[in-house]
């Protein structure tokens, strides 16, 4: 019997199944429908299309055509110049020890962000009181902005009226000059980690995503609350885990926070940044704002778009075999087997 046919049911009259119903409408009607329902769509995207166009495709792609020209972003005809920006790129000193800067500063404050937040997340998931406060508490420094974040450091690390130096006056040791090197990177370090209240949150809604009968199974079996951690927490918070990898790596690599350090109170502009601070963006935005070249910099952001990009994918091979995921994927193939069979 065809899906349009009528069939008789013995607990009622003749019901026609949906395909059916569908199929014996007039075609206009259905043609009509169909571009009700395009029209809805095209309405509600529209917005997000002409946003995405003309606010990241056309950013890009003339990004992208800058790079190959010397523009100054003065003179209205830029000379092509082809790959010269690139090769600069990659042969420029400067350039290449900010890009080191950049990858050690990533290398260190993603691996301590995560680890510092997962150890929170544990903390404030235990049962103690006033747990909704604690959380609070911890969460808040990351719903702070940027720059509220680096001004208050900025006068907290203060060489004459800062309160760290006013804590070691306290102790009868001589004041540190916090903003320069050799301990300028260190202030950064604990900027980077005192917004840790993203990672914190995101490690507690997957820790208490995890079942407790299974923490309960192997304290049963003789487990140590440290082998309950590494064999029960730790591979099922694996897929939460990669997932801060890769944002903390792609935040790290285009951070601005020396500059915002930098940023003086007064009327004074922007300060000087220490050697161990000039990252990689710090160059780009020197490029750009003092340097007037905007072929170079625009150079220098694409390349860091392909560091990251193959950063990415490089992080994505290396998990495999290493994150756990509660569901398979859809395409992966289970093999059928029958009862008794091999």
């Amino acid at each position: 019997m065809s899906t349009g046919q009528l069939t008789d049911s013995p607990a009622g009259p003749a019901v026609q199944s949906p395909a059916g119903a569908a199929a014996t409408q007039p075609p206009r009607r259905r043609r009509s429908l169909t571009a009700r329902r395009a029209w809805s769509f095209y309405v509600f995207a529209g917005p997000w299309v002409l946003g995405f166009l003309a606010l990241t495709a056309f950013p890009l792609g003339y990004a992208l055509w800058l790079s190959f020209t010397n523009s100054d972003g003065l003179s209205d005809n830029p000379r092509f110049v082809g790959l010269d920006n690139y090769k600069e790129v990659f042969t420029d000193s400067e350039t290449l020890a900010s890009l080191a800067r950049t990858g050690v500063f990533t290398a260190t404050t993603v691996p301590l962000t995560i680890v510092a937040g997962l150890f929170l997340a544990v903390l404030v998931n235990q049962p103690i009181r006033a747990r909704g406060l604690f959380r609070t508490l911890l969460y808040l420094p990351a719903v702070v902005p940027p720059v509220g974040a680096a001004l208050t450091f900025r006068m907290i690390f203060d060489r004459d009226s800062g309160a760290a130096n006013g804590l070691l006056d306290v102790f009868h040791v001589n004041g540190i000059t916090w903003l320069a090197d050799p301990y300028a990177r260190w202030v950064l370090i604990v900027l980077t980690l005192w917004g840790v209240g993203n990672v914190m949150i995101i490690s507690l809604a997957g820790l208490q995503d995890i079942p407790k009968e299974l923490h309960e199974a192997a304290r049963v079996d003789g487990a140590s609350p440290w082998q309950s951690f590494t064999r029960i927490t730790l591979p099922l918070l694996s897929p939460v885990i990669f997932f801060q990898v890769i944002t903390g790596v792609i935040a790290s690599l285009q951070t601005l926070a020396p500059l915002l350090i930098s940023l003086d109170p007064t009327t004074k502009g922007i300060g000087s940044i220490p050697e161990s601070n000039s990252l990689f963006m710090i160059d780009v935005l020197d490029q750009y704002l003092l340097g007037g070249r905007y072929g170079y910099a625009s150079a220098m952001l694409w390349v860091l778009f392909l560091i990251i990009v193959t950063v990415t994918f490089v992080v994505f091979r290396l998990s495999k075999g290493a994150v756990f995921y509660s569901v398979e994927p859809e395409h992966a193939k289970t093999k059928t087997r029958t009862i008794g069979g091999a």
